[in-house]
């Protein structure tokens, strides 16, 4: 095969493996933002805002995982993709931001069911 045919082929296959990475990036960066503006609204006590945050959160997540799965997918069938480092970084944010989407949720029902009872008690009070 022609040296230039190769070198074409490997920069395609760089290129789109970085569009990919850059893609679950900004959707788990979003869904990051949405995660901190739900922890906003929980910290105002507005806990059907948070949650609205969180399950828009989670469609981000729900987004760049489905350009990992892409990548997975086609590697599964054959299709090469070379190493990346930020394809390994997409990854590892994807990852992490999921574990801080987790942790919100519950924290944002943790926080509610405190404030209920907080209620609860100042109600009985009077």
């Amino acid at each position: 095969m022609n040296e230039n045919i190769v070198n074409n082929i490997e920069e395609d296959i760089k290129e789109k493996t970085a569009r990919i990475a850059m893609e679950m990036v900004i959707n788990a960066g979003d869904a990051r933002n949405l995660i901190m503006q739900a922890f906003d609204s929980v910290t105002a006590l507005n806990f059907e805002e948070a949650k609205i945050k969180l399950k828009y959160a989670q469609s981000k997540i729900h987004e760049a995982h489905k350009y990992q799965t892409e990548v997975i997918q086609s590697e599964a069938s054959g299709e090469y993709f070379e190493y990346s480092i930020l394809f390994t970084h997409a990854q590892d944010t994807l990852m992490t931001i999921c574990t801080e989407l987790n942790l919100a949720r519950k924290i944002c029902s943790i926080s509610e069911n405190i404030d209920a009872r907080i209620k609860n008690l100042e109600e009985n009070r009077e």
